[in-house]
This record gives structure tokens, C-alpha cells and sequence, in this order.
């Protein structure tokens, strides 16, 4: 399954031109605010016409301006997850769940309404009215409803960006189900570095209307030269799996045999996750340390160093466990005399990573 988007549309002080292929699984649509991300997401929905696209969907074709065919919204067989729900005031959760599906006779159903209850966790909520609900169960049965209008594909516009941080933990793990357990490309928006760490299978990254990068999440987000929410948002993002969870609270992992101490996870051994280590949180030696509190210390290479305009610099090391970025001074590069090639140890504090930062592979 894949969707291929290719857009163009000028607006008063701001011209958007994309053109990308996202393949199968969880494609975000990352960037900072006023880069073009909702206005390409409503492109692919058909809530705008835009002077010119091509949007493909598993080889249908749902905009062509180039032989003037363009299908209406409700014919384009998609699912959306709106920012804020969307959910109608008027009717209980059960028919807001299938008023999408009655929508959608004569496709082939992705999931049934007893599997999107169980799924989401929302049985007990099935005769509630909206706003009887809290953020985040309004976001799951938004979520419910996208996937039983029997979508070709899912799009979500920053579904997180209305929560508290209790209510986004709460629905991260559905949309990790959502990448894992189904068979749907999905397009989803998001200016949340930690987000596109955690739920990315493929980033597309606008910046000023354009494509600045596309690739794997673990790719992009590891480029040291990759920097759109400033430096303090740069980091890198190691694949693991859960070994053993320790009596004091520890979570071991094993990163392509590297051990790694975390807080306590929730997943369960054997459990592959992804996790998101700040380039600020990094610190870095030429000797391997001795007599610190911090358990993680990874060898590796220095790959590049990379001075910013102001005092620091990002250093990205290659290790056993994947590639690291530490945000260190210049006058730190220096003296360590960091240079590609050079071996240096990655010295990672383990209450450092965030437990929103923690997420299934």
C-alpha cells in the first residue's frame, strides 16, 4: 500500500509545492507551524482543491488537475481524525461509531464495531453523549470512527495537540496499535518532535511549503543537520528490545546487544520498543568513564561534528546500538579534540528519557 501526493498552490505570501510516495505504515507529516502540513492533509482529503495535484492511493486515483478529474470528500473513501474529535453533539458514542460505517456500504470492512470497542477500550462508554467524555476518550472513539468508515487511508491532523500530557500518553498506544495491526496507510500531522520518535514508520518533513527530507524516522531524526525545532529539540532514536524489568525499578534493554538501564517500562520482555534519546541529555568522553552515577555508557565512533552559529555544536556517534547525537559547547569539541573517526564513550543518564519518549517499535 502506498499514497502519492504531489501538490501545488500559491497563497498570498506563501507557495506551497510538494511532491512525496509514503509507503506502508505511519507516514508524519512534521513540521513547524505555517510549513503547509494541514494544508496538505485537506488537500488529500478533498476539503480543498488546490490549482494543481496528482493524489494516488494504492494505484486509485483521487486527484489528477492535469485531466481535471478531482473526487468529492465523501467519495474518496478515507478516515480523519480531526484535532478536536469532531464527534456529533447530538448522538451517543455507539452511533457516532457507526454512523461512519453506515456511510461506507459496498467497501470491505477493516475492522468490526465489536473489535473497535474492544481495541479502544470504550465499551463503557457506548451510550455516553460527547461531552460526557474526556479529551481522550473523545479522541478514541474518533479514532474508532475513522477506522469503521472502512477507510483506503487514515489521516489525523495533530490529534494530540488539544491534550494534557496524561490524556496524550493515554492515546499514543492506539495509534501505535493503529501502525501495527492494520493493513492502512496513514498520514499524520504533527509539529511534535517526540511524536514523530515515537509513531513515525516514514517522516516527511516540510519546511516553507516545501519537501525538506523524506526517509525512515530513525534516519531523519539522527541527521545532526536536521534541526527544524531549533536544537534543543534534536535527538536520536535507538531500536531495543525489553530483557528483564529489575526489583529497583529498572527496565533493562537490549539495543542490538548493547544494555541499556531505563525507569520501569510497561511493556513486557521480549517487547521491541523505540526509544528517543535527547541530544542535550548526552554527554560525551574520550576514556571510558569510571565512578559515575549515570548507567548507560555507550562506545562508539565519531561520525561528524557539526558547529551551530552560536556556542554549540551536535556531535553524532556511531555505537553498536545505533547512531547517538550529543548537543555539546564548541570549546568541548575542541578540547576533547572530537573529530570524525575519533572513539569517544556516550554517557546517557537514565531518569533523562522521558517516559513519552518510550514507544513501540
Amino acid at each position: 500500500m502506498s499514497v502519492e501526493v504531489q501538490i501545488s498552490q500559491g497563497f498570498q505570501g506563501f507557495d506551497l509545492d510538494v511532491s512525496f510516495q509514503a509507503p506502508a505504515g505511519l507516514t508524519v507529516l512534521f513540521g513547524s507551524s505555517g510549513s503547509g502540513k494541514t494544508t496538505v492533509i485537506n488537500a488529500v482529503a478533498g476539503l480543498s482543491k488546490p490549482e494543481q495535484s496528482r493524489i494516488v492511493i494504492n494505484d486509485e486515483v483521487l486527484s489528477d488537475s492535469a485531466v481535471g478529474h478531482w473526487l468529492p470528500p465523501h467519495q474518496r473513501s478515507l478516515g480523519y481524525v480531526f484535532q478536536e474529535g469532531r464527534l456529533f453533539p447530538h448522538m451517543n458514542v455507539r452511533k457516532n461509531l457507526i454512523y461512519g460505517n453506515a456511510l461506507a456500504k459496498g467497501r470491505a470492512a477493516v475492522v468490526t464495531l465489536d473489535q473497535v470497542v474492544e481495541i479502544l477500550g470504550i465499551g463503557n462508554l457506548l451510550e455516553r453523549r460527547p461531552a460526557e467524555l474526556s479529551g481522550g476518550e473523545k479522541q478514541r472513539v474518533a479514532i474508532g470512527r475513522a477506522l469503521l468508515a472502512r477507510p483506503k487511508l487514515i489521516l489525523a491532523d495533530e490529534p494530540l495537540a488539544a491534550l494534557d500530557e496524561p490524556r496524550k500518553a493515554e492515546i499514543l498506544p492506539y495509534f501505535e496499535r493503529l501502525r501495527d495491526e492494520f493493513s492502512l496507510p496513514v498520514l499524520y500531522v504533527t509539529h511534535s518532535i517526540a511524536e514523530v520518535a515515537r509513531l513515525a514508520t516514514t517522516v516527511v518533513a516540510l519546511k516553507d511549503g516545501r519537501v525538506d527530507r523524506v526517509g525512515p524516522a530513525a534516519e531523519v531524526l539522527s541527521d545532526p543537520s536536521f534541526t527544524p525545532m531549533g536544537p534543543r529539540a534534536v535527538g536520536a532514536v535507538l531500536e531495543a528490545k525489553v530483557v528483564k524489568h529489575h526489583e529497583d525499578g529498572l527496565t533493562e534493554l537490549s539495543a542490538n546487544g548493547v544494555a541499556l538501564m531505563l525507569p520501569q517500562l510497561s511493556h513486557a520482555v521480549g517487547d521491541q520498543v523505540r526509544v528517543r534519546v535527547a541530544a542535550h541529555d548526552v554527554i560525551l568522553s574520550r576514556e571510558a568513564p569510571k565512578g559515575l552515577s549515570a548507567l548507560n555508557i555507550v562506545a562508539g565512533k565519531v561520525h561528524s561534528v557539526r558547529a551551530g552559529g552560536g556556542p554549540g555544536a551536535i556531535v553524532a556517534v556511531d555505537t553498536k546500538a545505533g547512531r547517538i547525537l550529543a548537543r555539546i559547547t564548541r570549546r568541548s569539541a575542541t578540547a576533547l579534540g572530537l573529530s570524525e573517526g575519533v572513539i569517544c564513550y556516550a554517557v546517557i543518564k537514565s531518569v533523562s528519557v522521558a517516559p513519552q519518549d518510550i514507544g513501540a517499535r
